[in-house]
């Protein structure tokens, strides 16, 4: 199966996968699911390419149900770590300077996230690239209620993790799929793109000025009517 490079040869799924099998697939589920240094490798065209590949039984010979539970577990173990990593890096992590690995931008995205959605954002994060990455991280420096996280990582990495690899499973099934392979997975990158676009045009509006909701909710004071209080005696 040949599959279209949708970047760089080192990050195109195909070629991560051939080079370094189930393991290499975990590994970056691992660290894209809750290292800094994760957010810019291809998870969910990597799950879809994972399921592709197990359909046509190229490159990983294990079952399907082995494949997901195993990325799952390192989707769970990945957001632990960037829980456990958070809570310990606590608010120095939003004083940390930027660097060529490391944007501020993205924690505040990730922030900004998490009080939108309260504990739901770890679940939907998972569907969001570069906030599934920090979203973990940012309910640690909040200290999320763990056992909340702990239900809320597991729900999302079984929908995530095993999700989009049986969609691209079954799909890779239909010839019509198939032979299309380039167009689906380009996709599957567009759709990942679309909330990260959103949420740039929403900040962008924003920053423009653009009239939004009032910010005070006091009631107006009355007119002066010129008149004097009249002094007791």
């Amino acid at each position: 199966m040949t599959t279209l490079a949708l970047g760089p040869n080192w990050l195109d799924p195909d070629h991560l996968i051939s080079v370094f099998g189930l393991l290499g697939i975990l590994a970056i589920v691992f660290a894209e699911s809750g290292l800094l240094i994760g957010f810019f490798l291809p998870g969910d065209s990597l799950l879809f390419t994972t399921g592709l590949l197990v359909a046509g039984g190229t490159y990983i010979h294990q079952p399907l149900w082995l494949v997901c539970l195993l990325v799952v577990v390192a989707a769970v173990l990945g957001d632990q770590a960037g829980y456990l990593f958070g809570r310990k890096a606590g608010p120095a992590l939003f004083r940390r300077p930027d660097s060529r690995l490391f944007k501020q931008e993205n924690v505040e995205k990730a922030h900004a996230f998490f009080e939108a959605h309260g504990p739901r954002s770890i679940v939907l994060a998972r569907f969001v690239p570069i906030v599934r990455t920090f979203t973990p991280i940012v309910a640690g420096v909040s200290r999320m209620n763990y056992r909340r996280f702990a239900l809320c990582n597991l729900i999302g990495g079984a929908l995530w993790g095993a999700g989009v690899t049986v969609l691209g499973y079954f799909l890779g099934r239909i010839a019509f799929v198939g032979a299309h392979i380039e167009l689906i997975l380009i996709g599957i990158v567009a759709l990942s793109v679309v909330p990260v676009a959103i949420e740039v045009l929403r900040a962008r509006r924003t920053g423009a000025g653009l009239p939004g909701p009032r910010t005070d909710d006091t009631v107006p004071a009355p007119r002066d009517s010129g008149r004097r209080p009249r002094s007791r005696r």
